[in-house]
């Protein structure tokens, strides 16, 4: 088990934050055999993989604004995502030194198929030219985006499997592409439920719900485990159970594949 901060926003991230977070994988008893470097120091090599698109002539520099993207007449999915319409793709040489402004950089995607076999989701199919258009790889202020930090990250760490959750489905096919650009194995996928609270919002970080450190003052992390390991299916009655007693129950096939709504009030 390899442990990685996926730290490429610096400006919400620090060293501290990255201490909480292993304090915090160690309390609920999950533990990893290394650490590999963290993202922002590994700006070098995904230079490397952003020349080899470049080489392959799938980048062209985007000068679209956020405004432009979100706006009404842009076009989007039932979910409130932009589908981006290619508006710089071909721009002419003249056209883009008249900006004056540094870029975004895009990659091509192709109109094509990719099917995903999700361990917990089940078949599902994209067109990223239909569902998402040319992809962000460098933002304007060269900061490289998830999609292709995690897809060198997965593929030079050997990475075989992607446990995460549903809201990253869409992300899956994106990294597919990427990854047949790169060479690098499709890995298996399992996107688990999310934690809604009663009112069907995303229980999240943000907003300080369920927030580790208050849950640590309160209840053992047995107890917390087994409450979501009832919640997900893993198990058949709530009872407090550890990580490492949970694994030799753990099947992929009673993972439940829908949202989980949970009332974060029970533990406090």
């Amino acid at each position: 088990m390899v442990l990685r901060m996926e730290d490429l926003d610096t400006q919400r991230t620090s060293e501290e934050y990255a201490q909480v977070l292993r304090d915090d994988l160690r309390w609920l008893g999950l533990t990893w055999d290394r650490e590999t470097p963290p993202q922002s120091s590994r700006g070098c090599v995904y230079d490397g993989y952003f020349q080899r698109l470049r080489d392959m002539g799938l980048l062209y520099p985007c000068y679209c604004t956020r405004s432009q993207l979100h706006s009404v007449n842009a076009p989007h999915l039932s979910d409130g995502t932009y589908v981006y319409p290619g508006t710089c793709r071909d721009l002419t040489e003249q056209r883009r030194s008249a900006f004056g402004r540094s870029p975004a950089w895009r990659v091509r995607v192709p109109d094509r198929l990719w099917t995903l076999e999700d361990r917990v989701q089940g078949v599902s199919t994209w067109n990223l030219n239909r569902d998402c258009g040319d992809m962000v790889v460098r933002r304007a202020d060269g900061v490289y985006v998830y999609q292709l930090a995690v897809t060198v990250d997965d593929g030079e760490a050997g990475v075989t499997e992607v446990v995460r959750g549903m809201d990253l489905l869409s992300s899956a096919p994106r990294q597919m592409y990427l990854q047949e650009l790169f060479g690098f194995p499709h890995p298996e996928y399992a996107h688990v439920p999310m934690l809604l609270s009663s009112d069907g919002r995303r229980l999240s970080k943000r907003d300080r719900d369920l927030d580790l450190g208050l849950l640590r003052q309160r209840i053992t992390p047995e107890r917390l485990i087994g409450t979501l390991a009832y919640a997900a299916g893993i198990i058949d009655r709530e009872v407090p159970v550890s990580a490492g007693e949970l694994s030799t129950e753990f099947s992929w096939d009673r993972v439940r594949g829908e949202s989980i709504y949970l009332d974060p009030s029970r533990f406090y």
